[in-house]
């Protein structure tokens, strides 16, 4: 019942993406998944260049920062690529972090509030309708696109905090969270967007989530390094390491605990990407059942 995707790091330069989309789209990868970190990598380019490169895999962006997109803009671009790779893409926005929001000078005061209502007007502009709100953040003018997708795409959404898990439950059509949760803290997370959802009169929302993997030689040094960038106390529950038994049992864990969605993040320094993406197509994905 467990869809299962892996990362593209944009710690790679934008070059590599296309042997790793083709090695990850020809083994049956369910999902790749790309980031829009600063100032590294366009998620919306990346997307559209690992959506021509392939042929059937989804392709999820996952997130890019709403206080650095206008709206509209974002859903042109949202609305183009569904048009044309129809039920392949998968839209996650967020908060950003705040210190690269504050070095372009896009931090806002409250990114709850503007959260709450970019998804609100991005998930109206998608479904067609003409717009006209004027938010603390978002205002739009009878804003309509011109060529909405036949049928609007998901819209997830990430947070960190419990103010912006509840307002993910709201709005958003999923939440993504990231990395380095164990099973019993995305129970709380889990929770926190349920409490959202039933506020809004909602049914629960899937929840993706993303798991620090590594396999093969050196993996464990290479995720102590993780451990050491991520400025966890321990890695324990938080990653795991080891053949496609312990990770298949690393995201059957995570599956019970509340993910519809789990990405197997490498870390930066994996040797071999494109063997990676091959490893959870081939050899984990057998193991977990399927969504």
């Amino acid at each position: 019942m467990t869809t299962l995707g892996a990362v593209f790091l944009p710690y790679l330069p934008p070059e590599r993406l296309q042997p790793i989309v083709r090695a990850a789209d020809a083994s049956g990868l369910e999902e790749l998944w790309l980031w829009e970190d600063c100032f590294r990598e366009s998620g919306i380019a990346a997307a559209a260049a690992a959506l021509a490169w392939s042929t059937r895999m989804r392709v999820g962006v996952g997130l890019m920062p709403v206080p650095l997109r206008n709206v509209a803009l974002t859903a042109m671009e949202v609305a183009t690529l569904e048009r044309m790779f129809p039920g392949r893409v998968r839209i996650g926005v967020g908060h950003g972090v705040q210190d690269w929001m504050g070095q372009v000078g896009a931090r806002v005061e409250s990114p709850v509030t503007l959260l709450r209502e970019y998804v609100t007007a991005l998930k109206a502009l998608l479904s067609g309708e003409t717009v006209t709100t004027e938010g603390r953040y978002i205002k739009l003018r009878d804003v309509t696109l011109d060529w909405p997708p036949a049928a609007a795409p998901e819209i997830l959404a990430g947070a960190i905090g419990p103010k912006s898990m509840r307002a993910v439950g709201e709005v958003a059509d999923s939440a993504i969270i990231t990395a380095g949760n164990s099973p019993s803290a995305l129970l709380g997370h889990r929770k926190l967007l349920d409490e959202g959802s039933t506020a809004a009169g909602r049914p629960p929302v899937p929840v993706v989530v993303y798991l620090h993997a590594a396999t093969g030689p050196g993996a464990a040094e290479r995720m102590e390094r993780e451990r050491t960038t991520w400025g966890y106390e321990s890695i324990v529950d938080r990653s795991v390491v080891g053949d496609a038994h312990a990770v298949a049992a690393a995201v059957r864990n995570l599956a019970d605990a509340g993910a519809d969605t789990v990405v197997l993040q490498p870390t930066p320094d994996d040797p071999d990407p494109e063997g990676f993406v091959r490893f959870v197509a081939h050899e984990v994905r057998p193991l977990v059942p399927a969504g």
